[in-house]
């Protein structure tokens, strides 16, 4: 057998279902493995080896119990995951990367975490965040940077780039991650991994008042489209069993399946461009091009989209995005270890004052329709994941290059600038979440071409409500 961290997720899950591997030799092997690389790579937070590994001896029990009764496992059963630290697990202090906050064991599980407990998987702890989730790349004040597993001296992507590290390092075998402006396609793409942002609604959010535009949705990130099609089956209640509106047979089984030949737009325009013009890197053109060939290589139709998007978009989508973090509880004597952007963000949000948040989200409801009403000319739509390679570690705060993380004192106070690189580094994320679609990063191209080496480069493909299914396909189609 390959080594544990080299089966895929499936068949990981086949080995933990058939006996062939215990949770605890998974386990085990897993903690190894974050136990050697994590200094190097900085994708965890916190480890909780203690309880991973009694959680996986009770997995193992339940395992023996179910062949001697002759009972089912749960679908995930003794898999290894990990968190992004903006999520609560029980008995785990989540610290949303900020040094702000007083930290407390969580309570209880997150509507996330305990979905998959549910499905059977073993936590092994918390990753790598930007503070309260706010950026595309995965610095903060609290531990050292996530770093890209491909080239270190490179980011993982935001926010869940520490999941999307620890995936691509073999340090788990999926994860999970919350996209409310890119946060899983970023890091996906920036990792060469396949990144799937589901519709809004597929997957439960629980309870916030942090996001008044539903932005967020929770996806998988994954090494392969069957491995991303089986975390989404764990995290949509009634997928693969008729419940609920989730489609029978499951994601996994769907994947597997043939799309049929369908008509994709094909855009580079960006309803950020007017207020930050851009050009997309060779590399990011490269991807494109790469994803048209494969495509059409595949027996899908592609052809050039005349999109257009309304300029008051970056202004509206800035004030809902940052309306959270305007109302977070932080101790006013505590505001100055907040890092430069969050505390400008902060306090502008705090300025703007409920009028222009309502404002705000009546423009991007509009903005919605309008664009959705673009897009349905098409089957799907595509576009470079990412305008730009993965950016240097330190790049966006201007920090200084290291191997530690860095006091606020080393961070650039240029807010502004940092949101401005971010927003020219991924000029196609955010809308989709305002949209509400669903959409997918597919690792296409490497900037080391037939090498292999390099950094990865991905293309994002968006969808109608309802099309995670299709996107998924298309995926696999593609050798994903």
């Amino acid at each position: 057998m390959a080594e544990i961290h080299e089966l895929s997720a499936v068949e990981l899950r086949d080995a933990l279902r058939s006996g062939e591997l215990s949770s605890r030799q998974s386990t085990g092997h897993f903690l190894e493995r974050i136990a050697a690389e994590n200094k190097h790579l900085g994708a965890f937070i916190t480890v909780t080896a203690e309880q991973a590994l009694l959680d996986a001896a009770a997995a193992d029990e339940s395992h023996a119990r179910a062949a001697r009764d002759g009972t089912g496992l749960a679908l995930l059963h003794g898999m290894p995951v990990a968190f992004k630290d903006l999520t609560d697990v029980a008995g785990v202090v989540t610290t949303h990367g900020s040094a702000a906050l007083d930290y407390k064991p969580a309570l209880a599980d997150g509507a996330l975490v305990a979905a998959l407990k549910g499905a059977g998987v073993v936590s092994l702890g918390k990753t790598q965040v930007p503070e309260f989730g706010l950026t595309a790349y995965s610095e903060n004040l609290i531990a050292p940077p996530s770093r890209n597993p491909f080239a270190l001296s490179r980011s993982s992507g935001g926010s869940s780039g520490g999941s999307a590290a620890a995936v691509a390092a073999g340090l788990v075998p999926f994860a999970p991650g919350s996209d409310g402006g890119g946060s899983v396609r970023i890091p996906a793409a920036a990792c060469g991994l396949v990144g799937l942002k589901p519709g809004r609604g597929l997957v439960p959010a629980g309870e916030s008042s942090g996001d008044p535009a539903g932005l967020v949705a929770s996806g998988p990130l994954a090494r392969s489209a069957a491995d991303a099609a089986l975390l989404l089956d764990a995290l949509v209640p009634g997928a693969g069993t008729g419940e609920s509106a989730a489609p029978a047979p499951g994601y996994h089984e769907l994947a597997a399946q043939d799309p049929p030949g369908v008509r994709i737009g094909v855009s580079l325009e960006s309803p950020w461009q007017t207020v930050f013009p851009f050009t997309p890197d060779a590399e990011a053109l490269h991807a494109l091009a790469e994803g048209i060939r494969r495509l059409e290589a595949a027996g899908h139709e592609t052809a050039e989209a005349s999109i257009r998007y309304d300029n008051r978009y970056p202004a509206a989508f800035t004030t809902a995005w940052t309306a959270g973090v305007g109302g977070a509880r932080i101790a006013p004597q505590r505001e100055a270890l907040l890092t430069p952007l969050t505390r400008t963000f902060r306090r502008r949000a705090q300025q703007r004052g409920p009028a222009k948040l309502a404002e705000s989200l009546a423009f991007l409801r509009q903005f919605q329709r309008d664009t959705i009403a673009q897009y349905a000319a098409w089957d799907l739509m595509l576009m470079p994941s990412l305008a730009q390679t993965p950016r240097p570690v330190g790049w966006f705060t201007g920090a200084a290059h290291g191997d530690g993380y860095w006091p606020a004192s080393e961070w650039a106070g240029d807010a502004d600038g940092d949101y401005r690189k971010q927003c020219e580094y991924a000029p196609w994320s955010s809308m989709v979440n305002v949209c509400g679609l669903p959409a997918i990063s597919i690792p296409v191209h490497w900037t080391g071409g037939a090498t292999g080496a390099g950094l990865p480069m991905g293309v994002q493909l968006v969808g109608p409500m309802g099309s995670e299914a299709l996107l998924l396909q298309v995926a696999a189609q593609l050798g994903f």
